[in-house]
């Protein structure tokens, strides 16, 4: 009975009639995607410089990670949530949902009277972009034939790189020239914009038959999530990894991931299908995806604090440095977004990924303190070019191996995969460069004057020391620099024995018909 509804439900999803939209509706509505992943990205950047005029204002500096850490955790947690959602009531009104939400939750953050009350509201900000990021990729998948979603998804990788150079530089100008609420304020006619073009231009066929929702899988999804995300934000940072707390977590998301992994084998509608691992292709996606996430995004974060602390770089500055990794990314992504639209071919470019990120790393493993400006942007433009080549084409593939019904859940649970990925190697490698900084500076500085992590990574404390102190400071973490990008590669090694793994499979036409 349940294998005969489902057949039922694909064939009437699958027969429904083409939407009616001419390719201009098309392209102004990824316009609009566009504008709200450009919003829901930029959240996750641009506080960074307005965080200590919030303290200054709301007072609450305990709670201060809170306002970045409940973003990601109900990003996290409604990301593969609504991706699947969008399968079964349309991705319409889950983009509907996450526009109103975040514009709600902007709004409602600029105006926070309280460290508490905005807290609260960057939840639900979070939680709306969930919603968002899910819908722009597998609206792409709707929107476009393969050939030519795999062009727009290389498009898509501005985003990222617009908001990762250009988050920290609006909340400084802003939070300098207006106020830090202005921050959010900004988000308003972006998400304005997105929504009348939603609302004008676009239209799809709604899922036939009557969906089941998941309820069990819903909260057992999100509540090892939360469990995870928790554990890698404060492992090694807020708390020990050996501490009650960490190991607590580590445990939680590990029961709770077993646990709906077997009550997703028996659900009607499950949140992640366990159909999609029947496919090598999807769980290729989602490996690759994963190490790349984690050596990418994940030493990106920490790239910023070499050339602070090595190179005596200003936190503006050292920002800035990472433009040569994030164009060399944008160039990968949308030339191999091209490459596949003119021959259809995609099958290399994980494995090649994999392989040119490898020697990225290798070759960011071997800076010192003597190296150049220069010189490390080349190294970083290597790290970029090869995760560009796999950033959208994974999704590309995990769309390619989801039959229609399910070409949400693929493409969030993809998206949700590298973002596990990222999350891990950021907790990971933190834990190894600051317990490789303690090993190395206790050996480099004079006993009596070795700094603590959290002083030697403040260029205004660090400036107060001698410079014998410095100059050990500098070497310490160049060293343990060093083991981190050594550590990264085993990492690439399984993205790239699982991508050698994936085989061709032609690209199948899915996307809607222009109007004549």
């Amino acid at each position: 009975m349940l294998k005969a509804y489902e057949c039922e439900v694909h064939m009437i999803a699958s027969t429904a009639p083409a939407a009616p939209m001419t390719h201009r509706h098309r392209l102004l509505v990824f316009g609009g995607l566009m504008l709200a992943g450009l919003m829901s990205s930029l959240d996750a950047t641009v506080l960074g410089t307005a965080l200590p005029a919030i303290v200054g204002d709301l007072g609450g500096l305990d709670r201060l990670a809170w306002v970045s850490t409940a973003y990601v955790l109900a990003t996290s947690v409604t990301v593969p949530l609504s991706g699947r959602l969008g399968d079964l009531f349309g991705r319409r009104p889950i983009l509907l949902t996450g526009l109103l939400g975040f514009l709600a939750g902007s709004a409602a953050c600029g105006a926070a009277p309280t460290m508490t009350w905005l807290i609260v509201f960057r939840a639900g900000q979070g939680a709306a972009a969930g919603c968002l990021m899910s819908s722009m990729f597998a609206l792409t998948g709707d929107l476009f034939e393969p050939r030519e979603r795999a062009k727009y998804q290389g498009y898509s990788a501005l985003i990222f790189a617009v908001s990762s150079i250009a988050g920290p530089l609006v909340g400084g100008f802003l939070t300098d020239h207006a106020s830090w609420r202005w921050v959010f304020y900004v988000n308003l006619p972006l998400g304005l914009a997105a929504t009348a073009a939603t609302l004008l231009f676009l239209r799809l066929p709604k899922p036939g038959g009557r969906p089941r929702i998941d309820y069990a899988g819903i909260v057992l999804l999100g509540a090892a999530v939360t469990c995870f995300t928790l554990f890698t934000s404060w492992a090694g940072t807020r708390y020990a990894w050996g501490s009650p707390v960490v190991l607590a977590l580590a445990a939680g998301s590990a029961v709770l991931f077993t646990v709906w992994v077997l009550a997703e084998r028996t659900a009607a509608e499950p949140v992640v299908p366990p159909r999609l691992f029947h496919d090598r292709s999807f769980g290729v996606a989602c490996v690759v995806a994963a190490a790349g996430g984690a050596t990418g995004f994940g030493l990106a974060t920490y790239l910023p604090m070499f050339f602070q602390v090595v190179g005596g770089v200003g936190a503006t500055r050292s920002g800035l440095l990472l433009l040569p990794m994030m164009i060399a990314l944008l160039a990968a992504s949308m030339g191999a977004g091209r490459y596949i639209h003119r021959t259809g071919r995609y099958h290399r470019l994980p494995a090649a990924s994999m392989a040119v990120s490898a020697a990225g790393v290798g070759l960011l493993a071997t800076m010192d303190t003597g190296t150049g400006v220069f010189t490390a942007g080349c190294y970083m433009a290597v790290l970029g070019f090869g995760a560009g080549l796999s950033q959208q084409v994974v999704l590309l593939i995990a769309q390619n191996a989801a039959p229609p019904r399910d070409l949400g859940a693929a493409s969030s649970g993809v998206f949700a995969t590298r973002m596990l990925g990222t999350a891990t190697g950021m907790a990971v490698f933190g834990s190894i460069v600051s317990s490789r900084f303690a090993e190395e500076v206790a050996r480099r500085v004079p006993d009596g004057r070795v700094p603590a992590f959290g002083d030697a990574v403040r260029p205004e404390v660090l400036d107060t020391f001698p410079a014998p102190v410095r100059d050990g400071v500098a070497e310490a973490f160049a060293d343990a620099f060093s083991t981190l990008f050594a550590a990264a590669l085993p990492v690439l090694a399984v993205g790239l024995a699982a991508a050698l793994l994936l085989r061709h499979v032609p690209l199948a036409p899915r996307g809607p018909r222009e109007r004549e």
